[in-house]
């Protein structure tokens, strides 16, 4: 847990003023410290699919933008095994800093929530 706190200081030590929530929109994104076979996620019109195993697996959801920075992730298909997240399930997620082309986002799922950092893979 130390090394991913670390990590966000790091990569959020000037952030861009306003965020750059549209970078979300589109694209190919890594998380820090994960290789890409254990996860990595792609949007493209409107669906999100992360893969897991290699890309074996996935969640696909679709998402619904309320505004830039703020947007839902319905959960259509799940086949990573995962007994926590069920088809129908709804994320609430904020975009909160951007800094190149990294991006913090708070996500909610009921009373839980998580800070994730995605990493936008450039082309």
């Amino acid at each position: 847990m130390f090394s991913q706190a670390k990590s966000q200081k790091t990569a959020f030590d000037n952030p861009d003023q306003p965020a750059k929530c549209k970078n979300i929109r589109e694209g190919k994104f890594l998380r820090p410290n994960y290789p890409e076979g254990i996860w990595y996620m792609t949007i493209k019109d409107n669906i999100q699919t992360e893969y897991f195993n290699n890309g074996k697996d996935y969640i696909k959801s679709t998402l619904v933008f309320v505004d830039d920075c703020n947007y839902k992730a319905i959960v259509l298909d799940n086949t990573a095994n995962d007994d926590r997240i069920h088809i129908g399930d709804v994320f609430s997620n904020k975009i909160v800093e951007t800094q190149d082309n990294a991006l913090k986002v708070h996500t909610k799922i009921e009373n839980s929530q998580y800070e994730v950092i995605y990493i936008k893979v450039k082309k």
